[in-house]
């Protein structure tokens, strides 16, 4: 099981993501728009640099929603590739069928 402070600032960095998504899509179209003089594109730079980092959605970590595990993470299921074994071992995912030879 990973941290809960790990899991948690994961989760305060989803949050963050989405509230700022619009104001940062915004500014990044206006920064890189073309015909837009200098001085705008370079305003709208620095007000983007101003959001927060953890805003970002680069800075969001996969991470398992079983364990919080960040490595050997499966994206179709969310979880990885440790609790996947352990669930399809149990029989508790649906469709999967245990290995054994």
């Amino acid at each position: 099981m990973a941290k809960k402070s790990s899991v948690e600032k994961n989760e305060r960095r989803r949050r963050m993501a989405k509230r700022f998504a619009a104001k940062r899509a915004r500014l990044k179209a206006q920064a890189e728009d073309e015909t837009l003089p200098p001085e705008e594109r370079f305003a709208a730079r620095l007000k983007l640099a101003e959001v927060p980092r953890n805003a970002a959605p680069s800075r969001i970590r996969n991470r398992c929603e079983v364990t919080g595990r960040p490595r050997a993470f499966y994206r179709k299921l969310r979880m990885s590739r440790l609790s996947l074994r352990d669930l399809a071992s149990r029989g508790q995912i649906p469709g999967m069928v245990k290995s054994s030879w």
